[in-house]
């Protein structure tokens, strides 16, 4: 009996590793995590456009030099401090613009979601105390993003692998990487990365260039198979930090919440619908805390659902419900706090978790809407007719 025990651990384990790198789990919520926090971080760059000197540039009262001293210290990554020119900041922050659009397509995700990385850690680094919650849940994505293959659907990537046989195809991707690699070098030359830094890009360039090669000249053959797996680990290690992340920030928020003497009696969110400054909606604003019951409630239930969700991970219907509840709170932030940013970034966190019958079904929606197919598409969960989706039900085994 032990010795068969034993067997079937071995079983399930070597299942599990097999799954784990053969195949990069969790296509559509990778994609809807890359759509939905390049969307974010590129309207907020777009709003802020008119601001972006008093934010992130020459004009703020967090001045080049006081950047520089305190980078100096905690030796936080910036391509910002290369140079205190208006002409640099204003290259810098276009680049991030463009970097969020395109890593919202899905153009050459490997290359753009580098670059998307790189924006937002230089201009969040550069000044560190204009961000909020939502602004260092993106800080932490974006780093996530580059070791996801989060391109597999829902991207011109993966339209270009199903018409060209890989997402790689083309001169875009090794023209794309020769610029970032004579940017990189000339960091390294010029010692304004660090080594860690240093590291981390250069192992990414030479990846990148031992995929389009592999891509090129070996497309079936050992080496693509061994460069798959790795890949695959890194996505689903990738996947799995995103989702501990989630559990942890309402785990903490959840709990921090419970030790309030405001979150204890029902009172918490009373104060911030009577502040100026919270308030786009005056007379909603104004209702909702008028009622006292309304208000403790709201409360309670914000802590209630924060601290419960990461333990109904076990139970995928009362996850989805949470889920749902979560989403609808963070909707509720962004209209009646004026708060659109940090709700879109943590809805855009939230939806790791969504199921993927529901992704499958809104994609085949979307496409279908798209394509101007008359008929209804079938719900989540049922088996759509083979002819009734656009879009492949799975991502192609080639893209990213």
């Amino acid at each position: 009996m032990k010795g068969r025990g034993v067997k079937g651990l071995k079983a399930s384990g070597g299942r599990a590793l097999a799954r784990v790198s053969g195949q990069a789990l969790g296509p559509y919520q990778s994609a809807v995590v890359r759509i939905g926090f390049a969307g974010t971080w590129l309207f907020f760059l777009l709003r802020e456009f008119p601001h972006r000197h008093e934010l992130y540039g020459p004009d703020g009262p967090w001045s080049w030099e006081l950047a520089r001293r305190l980078i100096d210290t905690n030796r936080a990554f910036t391509v910002l401090m290369w140079s205190d020119s208006a002409l640099w900041f204003e290259i810098v922050y276009a680049v991030a613009v463009l970097a969020s659009a395109l890593l919202l397509l899905g153009w050459r995700t490997r290359a753009t979601s580098v670059v998307f990385m790189v924006g937002v850690l230089s201009l969040q680094n550069r000044s560190v105390f204009m961000g909020d919650g939502g602004d260092n849940v993106i800080h932490l994505m974006a780093i996530y993003l580059v070791l996801t293959r989060c391109a597999q659907v829902w991207s011109l990537d993966a339209r270009r692998a199903r018409r060209l046989g890989a997402a790689s195809a083309g001169r875009a991707g090794p023209v794309l990487w020769g610029v970032l690699g004579a940017v990189f070098a000339y960091g390294a030359a010029t010692g304004r990365f660090s080594t860690g830094w240093l590291v981390v890009f250069t192992s990414l360039w030479v990846i990148a260039a031992l995929w389009w090669m592999v891509d090129r000249y070996e497309p079936e053959g050992e080496g693509r198979a061994v460069l798959d797996v790795l890949a695959n680990l890194l996505h689903n290690a990738g996947m799995l930090m995103i989702m501990v992340e989630v559990c942890l920030i309402y785990a903490t928020a959840g709990w921090y919440k419970i030790q309030g003497s405001r979150w204890q009696d029902g009172t918490a969110l009373y104060y911030p619908l009577n502040l100026d400054y919270f308030t786009p909606w005056p007379g909603v604003s104004a209702f909702l805390a008028s009622s006292g019951t309304l208000v403790m409630l709201l409360s309670y239930g914000t802590v209630a659902v924060q601290v419960a969700f990461p333990f109904t991970l076990f139970n995928r219907r009362i996850k989805n419900v949470l889920l749902a509840l979560m989403m609808l709170e963070h909707a509720g932030i962004a209209v009646l706090l004026g708060l659109p940013f940090f709700s879109l970034a943590m809805i855009a966190a939230d939806a790791v978790f969504l199921p993927t019958g529901f992704l499958v079904w809104l994609g085949a929606s979307v496409a279908a809407r798209r394509v101007g197919v008359g008929r209804p598409v079938p719900g989540p969960g049922a088996d759509p007719e083979p002819h009734a989706d656009p879009e492949p039900a799975l991502p192609s085994p080639v893209p990213r």
